[in-house]
């Protein structure tokens, strides 16, 4: 039986302040105006001759879901999901509505403990606390070099549901983060957050603008979200230039790369098969809108455009002009009598992975670079992995990993696998090993999750034995596997990219004699589809020296009237449409128990095995905390930093 003040957080007894049960309530300030001379818009004073922009402040009262959830309401069903498009028909359908629901418990899990007795009163003390986002997916919407009209083309019966090509959110994607941003600094007024790490897809496809919107958020500067004729900027809400907030800046923020960073649309390498071709990257600063064959239904061969006897579609774009953002300038090639057109622009450029990087230097908030200072010499260009420890005084250290596919792969699959070439490979060896030798707690931060997706979904690890003679993984899933249980003092593993909020339990090869052989796997699900989400963690040392993990989701606190609240009711609008399953992972289609070794389903008597340890998430959310052993040296240097607890 587990004992109730284990049960008990810290500072969750009445009496005690504001508990995380409690909602945390922050003045948040009134709209407010910032001068902008070169956009003659909103606010405009007489006396200064120059326009200024208005800001979006967050609800005053923000809560976490430990309080509160997001419960869509039902709706008639009568737009279908190839008709998402059609937002001037959500209202009188019933579409985007939603309600309050109740708060969504804290489960307490002991997975990974093997044989545990947990102590008859408990006080922890806080180590470290951190929040993650992931999957931003930050979206010029009129771009000519996109797969708008994928989603509605449905050709082969699945596309209408990958949201990741359309979605009504796709107009409001800065304003999202920037809510999210408020968000956490409000949390942080609360209880003072040391750190923050954003888990890859800052951009939806690779574009220079795409990129400073994201870092200009939470760099708290003036966005202007339109491109090209930049359509609508002076009348159109989500296209209006705005004065985002800025994280504070008493928080540092670090970054992974997700593959949405550095491939078009996540999925082709912009220079082509054999790295000589840049078509897919000029197209981005093209004047004419993309022309595409069904790239969703052909996923195992992304370069079938290229291939004379398919059928090509022009991509559409957003029209920045329509208060919905009607989609234009899409349909079959042979329609047209010649290319649509879209007012190119140059700061749509398709960055390169080192670009990318190097962007992260030019910054307001800190660390400059973001993590990437901290790579390490003498690896080759575009390596994007490092690792920092958050607080000098705490043993903790997290490494943060580009487990991306390369870019030279040659492979002719959509690139969203897990992957580890020699050097990543050998780099996190090292890390690890060194985090044992110095008796630190490890936790490792990536873009893609590992042992929940089978082989096909083209999110499974990777595996390029098709081309023996191009790049490699470096290691298989079960070697990966057995390489992190051999390191005790590792935490976690922490991911975005699959959207969801997912978290599994990695239990020891031993877990009677060496139970801290056992990690967590915590997702984070994206800001780009319901249920539109944060993480906070807060590290926790018990009074038997083991550590707690409490992870809690949190929603923006999106005001009433403001773009992020638009973008809450389109993101909802898109769940009760489109009907994405794998956010509540409640059936064996998309909560599968993964064979490491086959990267399929575990089957037995011929039934698909779903996963004991990840929990359906009737909300698509999920709160809990994760406890873990520490090896005998890991405690006893923890008994020596913290005698008493």
């Amino acid at each position: 039986m587990i004992n109730d003040d284990l049960k008990s957080r810290e500072n969750s007894m009445p009496g005690s302040g504001i508990s995380r049960r409690d909602f945390i309530k922050v003045t948040a300030g009134s709209v407010t105006c910032f001068s902008l001379s070169s956009w003659m818009l909103g606010c405009v004073t007489h006396d200064s001759g120059f326009a200024k922009v208005a800001s979006y402040p967050i609800d005053s009262d923000v809560y976490t879901t430990l309080d509160r959830t997001i419960k869509p309401e039902p709706t008639s069903g009568a737009i279908l999901p190839e008709y998402l498009n059609r937002i001037s028909e959500y209202d009188q359908n019933g579409y985007g509505v939603w309600s309050y629901g109740e708060a969504l418990v804290c489960e307490q899990r002991f997975d990974i403990m093997g044989v545990y007795n947990p102590p008859e009163s408990n006080h922890p003390t806080t180590l470290l606390r951190f929040f993650s986002i992931s999957d931003i997916h930050i979206t010029d919407k009129e771009s000519p070099s996109q797969l708008i009209y994928m989603q509605q083309l449905n050709q082969c019966g699945f596309e209408a549901g990958v949201t990741s090509v359309y979605s009504p959110v796709m107009m409001y994607t800065p304003h999202v983060l920037d809510a999210a941003i408020q968000t956490v600094n409000a949390l942080h007024q609360n209880q003072p957050i040391d750190f923050g790490i954003s888990l890859g897809d800052a951009c939806n496809s690779t574009q220079y603008n795409e990129l400073r919107w994201y870092i200009d958020v939470i760099d708290g500067k003036v966005i202007k979200p339109s491109s090209g004729a930049h359509e609508g900027a002076d009348d159109i809400d989500y296209q209006k230039p705005f004065k985002a907030a800025g994280l504070d800046p008493s928080i540092p923020w670090y970054q992974a790369i997700g593959n949405h960073d550095h491939f078009w649309l996540g999925s082709i390498p912009p220079d082509g098969k054999y790295g000589d071709d840049p078509s897919l990257r000029e197209s981005c600063t093209s004047d004419e809108v993309i022309a595409m064959s069904n790239a969703l239904c052909r996923a195992n061969d992304i370069y079938s455009y290229k291939t004379p006897e398919e059928t090509l579609y022009y991509m559409g774009v957003i029209d920045g002009a329509t208060p919905n953002g009607e989609i234009v300038k899409y349909g079959q090639v042979e329609n047209f009598s010649a290319p649509p057109k879209v007012v190119a622009d140059s700061d749509r450029y398709s960055l390169t992975k080192m670009q990318w990087v190097k962007e992260f230097f030019n910054t307001s908030t800190e660390p400059v670079g973001h993590g990437f200072s901290l790579v390490p010499t003498g690896q080759e260009a575009g390596f994007a992995c490092y690792s920092f420890v958050p607080k000098v005084n705490i043993p903790i250290k997290v490494i943060v990993l580009d487990n991306t596919q390369r870019e030279d792969d040659q492979s002719t699959s959509i690139h969203g696998h897990g992957f580890l070439d020699e050097a990543r490979w050998q780099w996190l060896k090292a890390e690890l090993a060194e985090g044992d030798d110095q008796d630190q707690l490890m936790i490792i931060a990536a873009h893609i999750p590992i042992g929940v997706q089978k082989a096909g979904t083209y999110m499974e690890w990777f595996d390029n034995s098709a081309n023996p003679d191009e790049p490699q993984n470096a290691v298989d899933l079960p070697e990966l596997l057995e390489e992190l249980h051999s390191h005790p003092n590792l935490l976690m593993w922490i991911a975005g990219h699959r959207h969801v909020n997912a978290v599994k339990a990695f239990e020891s090869p031993d877990p009677v004699d060496a139970p801290e052989k056992g990690f967590w796997q915590v997702e984070t699900s994206s800001l780009h589809d319901f249920p539109q989400q944060l993480r906070m963690f807060d590290i926790k040392l018990n009074s038997d020296y083991t550590i707690s993990i409490v992870t809690t989701n949190v929603d923006p606190a999106a005001k009433e009237g403001t773009p992020a609240w638009t973008s809450r009711k389109y993101v909802v609008a898109a769940q009760q449409i489109v009907n994405t399953e794998s956010i509540y992972q409640a059936d064996n289609r998309s909560n599968y128990l993964v064979d490491p070794a086959t990267q399929n389903e575990a089957r037995v008597d011929g039934k698909v095995v779903m996963d004991p340890s990840i929990r359906p998430m009737p909300t698509g959310s999920y709160n809990a905390e994760l406890l873990k052993q520490l090896s005998p040296a890991m405690m006893a240097k923890m008994q020596v930093l913290f005698p008493t607890i």
